[in-house]
């Protein structure tokens, strides 16, 4: 195991960093980009840490931190990314959340688990160009989404609508929308079918019923190709679906329960695959009928999610595709 001289936590945010250093006790605020990196350089010079014997640790963010990332790997700058649930479930949570605080907490937890945390590898920049697609791929869905609402409340609030302007202006715009969603997804289908080991893991993905082509490639596109995340389980904890404790020094108090700062937009997917395999996939129907028995249909919807998670990994690890079972054997 390497020791580290310095632990650098970084806060990310679309236009700022905030870096803590853990063993000066000491922060700098920067712009999230090259000028803001000269500076931060230049505050490691003025203050004697070296870079080759620091790790920076950061949290996922969904992609702005990737500017960083290129910056430390360009300047062969140990690094590591963690999951925001996991620093926080061990330090506990604490009031008059900022940045500044934010930053000191990665670091701290970044040198109290340095044991176990391992240098990143660089990100595969198919991965980059695949989530920035489906990044507007999702803000065109959801313009058109409004577009839609719209076109409703008027069509109810106004009796006609034939020479309404507006209604005609957001028409077009659902059609451009889904020609540019059209033309975006048939990018992603050539995009991923260049790295052969990342469009292996998308059909296997696929074979899965309930998993749907956003799903696997959302699920692609946020665990880097199954290579972000240690196990399902602590994937399970980024997206949302399993609980963690709230705990404190070496009291636990109340029920667990899955955290606020989960990535929503991956747990809103997967809640639609796991109504899809309910009906479609025969032991995952067999097992939600019996659990509806026992348990309320959330609890047993979110367990769900969880098993779509532990087959995801499972199949992507061992190579292999979804055989669904008879129902008959299930």
């Amino acid at each position: 195991m390497k020791k580290w001289s310095f632990t650098l936590g970084v806060d990310v945010s679309k236009l700022t960093l905030d870096i803590h250093c853990w063993e000066l006790n000491i922060h700098i605020k920067i712009v999230n980009g090259p000028e803001g990196f000269k500076v931060f350089q230049s505050w490691c010079k003025d203050f004697k840490i070296d870079l080759k014997s620091t790790m920076i640790a950061m949290e996922f963010t969904g992609g702005y931190e990737h500017k960083f990332v290129q910056f430390c790997f360009s300047k062969k700058i140990q690094y590591t990314r963690l999951p925001g649930l996991a620093i926080k479930n061990s330090l506990g949570i604490i009031r008059g959340k900022n940045d500044k605080v934010d930053a000191m907490r990665i670091a701290q937890y970044a040198k109290e688990k340095s044991a176990d945390i391992k240098p990143a590898k660089p990100v595969n920049p198919i991965i980059i160009e695949l989530r920035q697609y489906l990044s507007f791929r999702k803000r065109l869905v959801r313009e058109s989404a409004g577009y839609k609402a719209t076109l409703k409340e008027r069509k109810v609030m106004y009796e006609s609508q034939q020479n309404d302007i507006l209604v005609k202006i957001m028409n077009n715009k659902i059609k451009e929308n889904e020609l540019t969603i059209k033309k975006l997804e048939q990018q992603i289908e050539r995009l991923i079918q260049i790295d052969e080991t990342l469009f292996m893991n998308y059909k296997i993905l696929r074979s899965i019923k309930g998993i749907g082509n956003i799903n696997a490639l959302m699920t692609i596109g946020f665990t880097e190709n199954f290579t972000s995340f240690k196990n399902a389980r602590s994937y399970a904890v980024y997206v949302g679906v399993v609980p963690f404790d709230h705990s404190s020094g070496t009291s636990i108090r109340g029920r667990k329960r899955v955290s606020h700062l989960a990535n929503k937009e991956l747990k809103q997917e997967l809640n639609q695959a796991a109504k899809a395999a309910i009906l479609w996939n025969n032991d995952l129907k067999v097992y939600a009928e019996r659990k509806l028995k026992e348990k309320p249909y959330k609890v047993v919807l979110n367990n769900v999610k969880f098993k779509l998670i532990l087959r995801m990994f499972s199949l992507v690890s061992r190579g292999e595709f979804y055989v669904d079972k008879p129902q008959n054997a299930a």
